[in-house]
């Protein structure tokens, strides 16, 4: 049977690559010849703490990019500046091909198939000018902006999918601080902090009865990017290198369709799963300027962390990604 859940985490959702020796979900037993509950179902719960190891840290990165403002390296220069930018983080990552359960135990695949995609999530950005900093030279020091971010999740239903966020809009936080302030010889450097999160949903993937339940998904990231950048009159360039948090946390369970002895549509036991992976990001933008408006893109690589997985994917969850965002950008 087909499944389709794993697309639907690409919409909205981490640690080498070494298989667990035993599944997470309880075994079960046979009992007069038929599977009890946990045993009709072990399967599919495993497969679901797989997924979601799989595709919560390239979800994290879809929520994290590069810059917290693209092209942009030092502070913007006091009270009255201001940024505000509309982005697309896009990964070339993996979706899962889900398998269908055993209802007879986890089976433990030494080639689990993945799809290549491209993941990613729209955002809105702003940046406001706080503090400009100490004079120091051609540029100013200790500089402060404050910048925000907007992540929007809508409820989906396709492919036998259902997303549902218990709020489609997300704002995330932090705080720019400057080293040097751009100026017509000096670069502008800096050090961002942001904290972005996505909202609370439910995820349900449905495939000829036997469904497959993420519940209460949270995916929150902490990064940090030390970032340089300098305008060249028609063109600007960025660059920086920084490391992310990924905390994600969510609860599963399988659900298979048939009678089986007694049971009839039997439900695994609800697993709740936390993963917590720390990453290094590096990247490096290139603006178009026009006046007060600029358009931006992005490449950038993540890499590190170490996910343990029951199921060996063809596709190794702690890989390297690369990523790239293009954005639109207003400054005044």
């Amino acid at each position: 049977m087909k499944r389709w859940l794993p697309l639907c985490l690409s919409l909205v959702l981490g640690a080498p690559a070494v298989a667990q020796t035993s599944s997470a979900c309880p075994p079960g037993s046979t009992v007069a010849g038929f599977p009890d509950q946990n045993r009709a179902t072990q399967d599919a719960c495993q497969q679901a703490i797989d997924l979601f190891q799989l595709m919560a840290p390239q979800l994290g990165i879809s929520i994290t990019g590069g810059n917290a403002t693209l092209g942009q390296g030092g502070t913007l220069g006091g009270l009255g500046h201001f940024v505000v930018e509309v982005r697309a983080n896009g990964l070339l990552g993996n979706v899962p091909q889900v398998q269908t359960p055993s209802t007879n135990g986890a089976v433990q695949r030494t080639n689990y198939p993945t799809k290549s995609q491209i993941l990613g999530l729209p955002s809105a950005d702003g940046s406001v000018g706080i503090f400009k900093g100490l004079p120091l030279g051609l540029t100013n020091v200790g500089g402060v902006d404050l910048l925000l971010s907007a992540f929007y999740v809508p409820s989906v239903t396709a492919n036998n999918v259902s997303v549902s966020p218990d709020s489609p809009l997300k704002i995330g936080y932090g705080v720019r601080i400057g080293a040097l302030q751009e100026s017509l010889l000096v670069p502008g450097v800096s050090l961002t902090i942001m904290k972005r999160d996505l909202p609370k949903t439910t995820i349900t993937g449905t495939s000829g009865g036997d469904s497959l339940i993420v519940r209460d998904l949270q995916d929150n990231t902490t990064s940090w990017r030390l970032v340089a950048s300098k305008s060249l009159i028609l063109f600007g360039l960025a660059a920086g290198v920084g490391q992310d948090k990924y905390d994600a946390k969510t609860s599963v369970q399988g659900v298979v369709q048939g009678t089986f002895g007694p049971l009839t549509n039997p439900r695994s036991q609800v697993i709740p799963l936390t993963q917590s992976l720390t990453r290094t990001n590096y990247f490096a933008d290139v603006s178009l300027n026009m006046l007060l408006a600029k358009v931006v893109g992005e490449i950038g690589m993540v890499s590190g962390g170490t996910i343990n997985t029951y199921n060996k994917f063809d596709s190794a969850p702690d890989k390297s990604r690369v990523y790239g965002s293009v954005g639109l950008r207003l400054g005044f």
